[in-house]
């Protein structure tokens, strides 16, 4: 019996206890607030952020779109009647509109309408680089959802109606009106000092072209060395390739070139080429496991390992896709052109080959860096366009040279998403101040990839280029002086330029004089390139990549060219 009062007292104080709470709990805290509730969501906003409030609703910070958040359920009005919610935080006390607050995940891109900034491809999807269509400046694009989120709150592809069919754009080439997608960068300046040049065929101009800046990414697990000095290889060569690393520890060289394609030449036996160029997988130098093992020997050695993709030159390719091809209307067959056949600039299948391919060889062989070469249309074609016997097949109306910084533009997005670099190779010509014949515009191309590199062989300039008294591949020193001056003023002439990388003529000269190019002939051109401040590194150019050339010229390799003057 008195267990059971003891048990009743406990009860009873325990009761009182809790009365005795829960009335100190009301008192500190109204009733109202007691039936307000925390509800978890999402920032959305039409853009990458939305504004946060103090209690007097001054602007005082921004959040990103996409943040998870909690906010009480009660909402706060300001004086003009806009409605807020109060986070719940630890870190502060915030308001944030009605308007930018969703518990719906598919709700916090706000947007419904964009309009294309800078011409753009469309993707059938949201993960490969497969190409559905394209779209030009000022364009308007109903947006019907986003693949993802990134950090910032901004979108990376919208997904979008493209002519009936879904596709996917990368966002960062769009903007919320038109007229802000009309406008041209900087139009005062950089854009009116390119859209001055023309160029001597009236085939295109620079006005066209897109000098928007342009990030440069830096991937942490896959460092650019600041200086590469890489030897270059063909495909053929690669069962000697313990002989090139001997050759390049000597020598000072840290990286190295390696065909991917080079027109009929192909490097291994890929599965991209299954899919879009069986002939080219069939005509494989190399099976890829060797390929491969040869690429690892490099790395596992410590070199930097640079893919090289000959893109608008392929014979195998026009003849497994003639209709991708330039085309000889007297014939209506592929055009063939100085013996070889091009796929056409404008051909959207020919980029989508190249791209796939690229990516495929850093996924699945270790490329650090893709180079895309004959990046171009064929050079000397100009009366065969004016007279009509070649078609260049351009189904989308572009200028060449837009052509070429669009594949570019939509490559370098594609090989970036796999964390590699991307460069290209232009021709010397290009550093003049006007858009070539082919479609290279040195301004457009630097603004666009990671490295830009020229290919200023001392023998392919004309005999007294710049007013030279003597044959100018005899004074490489003084040529190479004098058109570095050249590419300086247009690295100058954009906002984000590219790494400038240069090959190297490292072949004896074919014109007359035929003089040999040994470690004299070498230095000189790296010292003057050095000399102009371009000190991105050099790659040296020998189509047979000669054993006994690259030991013959190893001296003017392996000389430090960088000081305190040029770093």
């Amino acid at each position: 019996m008195k267990q059971i009062n003891k048990l009743k007292l406990a009860l009873l104080i325990f009761i009182i206890v809790d009365i005795i709470l829960l009335v100190y709990f009301l008192l500190k805290k109204p009733v109202s607030r007691l039936l307000e509730k925390d509800i978890q969501g999402y920032v959305s906003s039409n853009i990458k952020t939305a504004t946060l409030y103090d209690e007097n609703f001054k602007e005082v910070s921004t959040i990103a779109r996409g943040k998870k958040i909690k906010v009480n359920d009660k909402k706060i009005t300001d004086e003009n009647n806009d409605s807020y919610y109060k986070i719940v935080s630890e870190k502060g006390k915030y308001l944030i509109k009605e308007d930018n607050f969703t518990t719906d995940e598919d709700k916090m891109v706000k947007e419904d309408k964009v309009y294309v900034r800078t011409y753009l491809t469309v993707y059938k999807d949201s993960t490969s680089s497969k190409i559905l269509g394209t779209l030009n400046k000022g364009d308007e694009i109903k947006i019907t959802g986003y693949d993802k989120l990134l950090d910032d709150g901004s979108v990376h592809k919208y997904k979008i109606e493209y002519e009936g069919k879904e596709g996917f754009i990368y966002a960062k080439y769009v903007t919320l009106t038109k007229e802000e997608a009309l406008k041209n960068y900087d139009e005062e300046n950089t854009y009116q000092l390119h859209a001055n040049c023309g160029d001597a065929y009236k085939i295109g101009t620079a006005k066209n072209l897109d000098f928007y800046p342009v990030i440069k990414p830096k991937f942490e697990d896959n460092v650019m060395p600041a200086e590469v000095r890489a030897l270059y290889l063909n495909s053929t060569v690669l069962s000697k390739i313990d002989d090139y690393i001997d050759i390049a520890k000597k020598a000072n060289i840290n990286a190295f070139v390696v065909d991917i394609k080079d027109d009929t030449a192909i490097g291994y036996e890929s599965e991209v080429m299954k899919e879009y160029s069986p002939k080219s997988y069939e005509a494989a130098i190399n099976s890829f496991d060797k390929y491969k093992a040869a690429i690892e020997k490099l790395k596992n050695n410590g070199f930097y390992v640079i893919g090289r993709i000959t893109v608008f030159k392929d014979a195998l390719f026009v003849s497994d896709n003639p209709d991708s091809a330039l085309m000889d209307t007297s014939t209506n067959k592929p055009y063939l052109h100085n013996g070889s056949y091009w796929p056409s600039g404008f051909n959207r299948l020919v980029w989508e080959y190249n791209v796939e391919l690229a990516k495929e060889a850093v996924t699945k062989i270790g490329f650090n860096e893709i180079q895309f070469d004959y990046v171009r249309f064929p050079d000397g074609t100009y009366s065969s366009e004016e007279d009509g016997t070649m078609d260049l097949r351009n189904i989308y109306n572009e200028e060449k040279a837009q052509a070429i910084q669009k594949f570019l533009m939509y490559a370098t997005d594609e090989i970036h998403s796999v964390g590699a670099y991307v460069s290209a190779d232009v021709f010397g010509e290009s550093a003049h101040n006007y858009v070539t014949g082919y479609g290279q515009y040195w301004p457009a191309i630097s603004n666009v990839v990671d490295v830009i590199s020229p290919m200023p062989y001392p023998d392919h300039f004309n005999k007294y280029e710049y007013g030279f008294d003597e044959p100018v591949w005899t004074i490489p020193y003084k040529l190479l002086l004098e058109w570095g001056e050249y590419v300086v003023n247009r690295q100058k002439s954009i906002p984000t330029p590219a790494i400038v990388r240069s090959w190297i003529q490292a072949y004896d000269a074919i014109k007359a004089p035929k003089i040999p190019y040994d470690s004299v002939k070498i230095s000189s051109q790296i010292t003057a390139l050095y000399e102009n401040g371009l000190t991105g590194g050099f790659m040296t150019w020998n189509g047979n990549s000669s054993l006994s050339k690259y030991e013959e010229i190893i001296d003017g390799l392996k000389k430090e060219y960088l000081d305190e003057e040029n770093i």
